[in-house]
């Protein structure tokens, strides 16, 4: 009969030194395994809030225009629909001037929070700088048009729930169907230049 073993190891030669450094060895093994375990956690924080925006629970800008790059791939790869949109709040710096940087921190704040309360999980929401969002979303923006116009009453009606004095709560927006083979930043300045020619009409019809 074959002689039994342990591990690999003749019963013969497991002596109760080798047994112990066989268990030094395996408690070693352990030791690394949660190590890892906490290095790629600690990885994973890092990069999260590396494409967190400072103040906001949104992504950055870098992270965003990320974001718009794999999208414009998937656009031209599945030929399936997809759209930027890109808001701008008015009159911000009248509230940073009259009631200060903490008022205009919270209607930034309630804004990313309808942004967020109003978009889908497929959608991306980003901050791009300042009082400019982004919102990248898997459909045309005919079909868009609508909920972001819902999406600026509800911003506007929910102004009372700014916890500190504020100017109301406006915006304009532009909206931009991607394609195949565009260029991140070309799309970006694309919508910036439609939502520009929504907030001068806006100027013009207040006049």
């Amino acid at each position: 009969m074959p002689a039994a073993s342990v591990l690999g190891i003749p019963e013969s030669e497991f002596t109760p030194k080798v047994r112990d450094a066989i268990m030094g060895l395996m408690s070693e093994v352990d030791s690394l395994r949660r190590e890892l375990s906490q290095t790629r956690a600690r990885l994973e924080d890092v990069e999260k809030t590396a494409d967190q925006d400072g103040m906001l629970p949104l992504l950055n800008r870098r992270a965003f225009v990320r974001e718009l790059t794999r999208y414009i791939a998937f656009t031209g790869r599945y030929n399936t629909p997809a759209s930027l949109i890109y808001f701008d709040l008015n009159h911000l710096k009248k509230t940073n001037d009259t009631y200060g940087h903490a008022a205009g921190d919270a209607v930034l704040s309630h804004f990313a929070n309808v942004l967020l309360a109003h978009t889908r999980d497929s959608d991306c929401v980003g901050r791009l700088g300042g009082d400019e969002f982004g919102v990248l979303c898997p459909m045309p923006t005919r079909n868009r048009l609508e909920e972001s116009r819902r999406t600026g009453r509800r911003a506007g009606s929910l102004a009372h729930t700014v916890e500190r004095p504020c100017h109301p709560i406006t915006f304009a927006y532009g909206a931009f169907d991607l394609k195949s083979g565009d260029n991140p930043d070309t799309a970006m300045a694309r919508a910036d230049q439609l939502m520009y020619a929504q907030k001068k009409s806006q100027r013009s019809a207040a006049e």
